[in-house]
């Protein structure tokens, strides 16, 4: 098990909302598939693939939408 990384989804602005998106996006791949060798060997089979890319996006999306909705959309 990992040390504890997230302590807060609150962020200054939306950008670090969106870095934050990104990161929960990263270490949930990570959490999925822990051996970075089968990560790195995994890597160009989705790089070059549309769907895959776009399924990634969608995934930092709903990190963020998450992000934004802890933050009160920085009202």
């Amino acid at each position: 098990m990992m040390a504890d990384w997230l302590t807060s989804l609150q962020t200054e602005t939306p950008q670090q909302g969106f870095e934050l998106a990104i990161t929960l996006a990263r270490k949930g791949v990570g959490y999925t598939q822990p051996d970075p060798e089968v990560r790195e060997k995994l890597r160009p089979t989705y790089a070059e693939d549309a769907d895959s890319l776009t399924f990634a996006s969608h995934v930092i999306a709903t990190h963020f939408q998450t992000v934004a909705a802890a933050n009160n959309y920085w009202k």
